[in-house]
């Protein structure tokens, strides 16, 4: 199943849906954050990951240093489990999980959320593999991923029943640039998406390609 047609699908569904001038907003928004072409500052292949340490939705830490001792890493960071496009996302990857592990690889996905919250995500949409908080978006800055969702939206986003502050647990409404990387052990990015458009997301299809290619 291809993720963007799963993705196509639900803005098929949704966007009848959405008020009028709500819609405007959210459009000229995204294409102004398109614009400012914003992912050129992220990680791109070829460059080292910083090391991370983050708790995971059972309060458990977990450090990148020891991920990464037990086989490539795929990372994923969503906006938040409140995000329908996330969930979609979540969910292909959950699909896929068989053959990622199958290939050596572990997953783990990051969101800016509070703890509980991410457990709230792992619950409802049965995820078996590892999800982190990263409180504050400390480690998506630390990968050019974070920005400040744009004072007009916000109100868009609450009337949606979408409270960010809520799920952060903070003011700043700071998200991170959707983005999936395949991390080799040394700690070296091979390969990267990144998009400011948040409708936009990495095909797992994709990601098994590029860690197939690591055994050949």
């Amino acid at each position: 199943m291809i993720l963007a047609d799963e993705i196509q699908k639900l803005q098929k569904e949704m966007i009848p849906n959405i008020p009028a001038d709500a819609l405007a907003v959210i459009m000229q928004k995204t294409e102004q954050l398109v614009a400012s072409h914003l992912s050129d500052q992220s990680l791109k292949a070829g460059d080292l990951i910083p090391p991370f340490s983050l708790v995971d939705e059972r309060g458990v830490i977990q450090e990148s240093e020891t991920l990464l001792s037990e086989g490539p890493l795929v990372i994923s960071f969503y906006r938040g489990g409140w995000c329908p496009y996330c969930d979609l996302e979540l969910r292909a990857l959950q699909r896929v999980l068989p053959e990622i592990r199958s290939r050596g690889a572990t997953l783990v996905a990051i969101a800016p959320e509070l703890p509980e919250k991410v457990m709230e995500s792992v619950e409802s949409k049965a995820l078996e593999f590892t999800v982190l908080s990263d409180h504050g978006n400390r480690v998506s800055k630390e990968f050019g991923l974070a920005f400040s969702l744009d004072e007009a939206l916000r109100p868009v986003y609450a009337a949606f029943g979408f409270d960010i502050p809520d799920y952060n647990g903070d003011q700043s409404y700071e998200l991170p640039m959707p983005a999936t990387y395949v991390v080799g052990v040394d700690g070296r990015i091979i390969w990267s998406f990144v998009d400011e458009d948040y409708t936009k997301r990495a095909e797992p299809e994709e990601i098994l390609n590029v860690l197939k290619s690591l055994h050949s």
